[in-house]
């Protein structure tokens, strides 16, 4: 029962938080912390008692798993699992979602309990994501992401707030819909087949089709992953949505719920269609190679610092794709290795930027410059994400992309040639970024104040994590290893290079 636990918790804090804010608007603060604490507590004290590894190693798959009836009379059920992949991303939420909570401490002055009731919303739908194993749980999760983060972009955003709002609900809702009759249409073709109507993911695998219908409904799953994560040509919801979003708001949707699409493509897309996802494959990994060099080069050519991070996710999810879809599984390890490394590094851009505007009350780095002698704590931090946002060695990011390319390499070389220059278009941006903001000479006068702790001890926390993803990455590899190894599609690069 713990898996539900860490969902209804969060479910439960937030009316709570929402309730109290007539009590003081420190409250609802406290309130949304200690819940994710706790669930951040319990995710590692199952993590420890069930010796993780040690269960990865002989069992394969899961370290928890519930299953408990819902409405059997059309094969639905509460069906929530953690295995070693799944685990590696609740972890990271639940990091996220208190750095978020930080993020948003002083920033926030108005409706604070409906905001923070939004914001354990989005999280609780993002946890049952990323643990439901029943397609129809997985679906009703999906959707209860969008409702709550298109409130955290209308009501405390920025000038065009529901402009971007609406873009984002719109984009996503269409995604969603063709999942949903893709869903359907796989579970109508299971029960053609057995005479037993069901939603659950185990059992869906085993669904014999016509090639051609396997081609459509794993589009309907690919179309809707890849609006989230966001791949060319379905991002451009994305920088907008960035942009307008408050500084909470942005943390999580660039740290997590852009990784719900990739998480979507490895554990539903893929293995349920592993036939079609590898003659896909191909036109899936040149929208990578497209994503990582049109995003670092439009990164580049911003002016709004929101918007130059913005961008950069599209760059470093590039690699994500690619390594998905390459059936290598090496490189299906770095895009899980990038997918961790960019929601701490972005995360942590975005809770920088948001801590600037609010001082400087502006975005534009034609404002800045010689930012340095003025806030000289934000200059090294920021410099710190910098270069790991640009894959320096002793990065988790660095880790991510060489595995992602040194396993594609083995795939396709054109395409990883094409990739490995979006590195040094990552370069160009993310020492533009530090260039153009903190160094050269000052275009207005400014006098403001430095990092303050509480700002210092949660940016120092993604610092730790981010060195010892680079550091020490085979951890978290070996973590998430058994878990896809036993998912069905990858390792097949042998078929895909026959296809080059």
């Amino acid at each position: 029962m713990i898996l539900a636990w860490l969902i209804l918790l969060l479910l439960a804090a937030g009316p709570l938080a929402w309730l109290l804010d007539r009590r003081g608007s420190q409250w609802p603060r406290w309130i949304a912390l200690g819940a994710l604490a706790i669930d951040l507590v319990l995710t590692l004290i199952l993590w420890i008692e069930r010796d993780a590894q040690a269960s990865i190693s002989s069992q394969g798959v899961r370290l928890a798993d519930l299953s408990l009836p819902w409405i059997p009379r059309f094969g639905i059920g509460v069906h929530l699992t953690l295995d070693g992949f799944s685990l590696l991303l609740v972890l990271l939420t639940l990091f996220l979602g208190v750095t978020a909570v930080v993020a948003s401490w002083t920033e926030i002055k108005e409706h604070v309990g409906f905001f923070h009731f939004n914001l354990l919303w989005v999280l609780a739908g993002v946890l049952g994501v990323f643990l439901a194993m029943d397609l129809f749980l997985f679906f009703v999760f999906w959707e209860v992401m969008l409702v709550p983060m298109y409130f955290l972009i209308s009501v405390w955003g920025h000038e065009h707030r529901v402009y971007a709002a609406v873009k984002f609900f719109l984009f996503t809702q269409a995604g969603s819909l063709l999942m949903l009759i893709a869903i359907l249409g796989l579970v109508f073709i299971h029960a053609q087949q057995t005479d037993m109507v069901t939603f659950d993911y185990q059992q869906l695998l085993d669904t014999k089709m016509d090639r051609t219908v396997a081609m459509w409904l794993m589009l309907g799953f690919f179309a809707a992953f890849a609006v989230k994560l966001p791949a060319v040509p379905f991002h451009v919801w994305l920088p907008d949505a960035h942009t307008e979003a408050p500084t909470g708001g942005s943390v999580i949707l660039a740290g997590l719920l852009l990784k719900t699409g990739a998480y979507g493509m490895i554990r539903f897309a893929v293995p349920l269609f592993p036939e079609a996802a590898q003659t896909f494959a191909p036109v899936a990994m040149t929208l990578g190679a497209i994503g990582i060099l049109y995003g670092g080069m439009l990164a580049f050519a911003q002016t709004d610092l929101k918007r130059l991070v913005a961008y950069s996710s599209i760059n470093h999810l590039g690699f994500v794709l690619l390594g998905i879809f390459s059936g290598n599984a090496i490189a299906l390890k770095g895009s899980v290795m990038q997918m961790i490394a960019h929601g701490i590094t972005t995360g942590a851009l975005f809770i920088l930027v948001g801590a600037l505007q609010e001082r400087l009350g502006t975005r534009d780095m034609r404002r800045m410059g010689g930012l340095w002698t003025t806030v000289p704590g934000f200059g090294a931090v920021m410099l710190v994400f910098a270069i790991a946002s640009l894959g320096l060695p002793g990065s988790g990011n660095f880790i991510g992309e060489f595995l992602v390319l040194l396993g594609t390499y083995r795939v396709n070389v054109l395409v990883t040639v094409l990739a490995a220059l979006g590195l040094v278009v990552s370069v160009i941006y993310s020492l533009a970024l530090i260039q153009q903001t903190f160094h050269g000479s000052a275009n207005e006068s400014w006098a403001v104040p430095d990092l303050s702790m509480r700002y210092l001890v949660t940016l120092g926390s993604m610092i730790a994590v981010q060195v010892w993803l680079g550091l020490s990455p085979q951890p978290v590899l070996d973590i998430a290893g058994k878990a896809l190894e036993n998912l069905r599609g990858f390792g097949n690069e042998a078929a895909i290079v026959s296809r080059r």
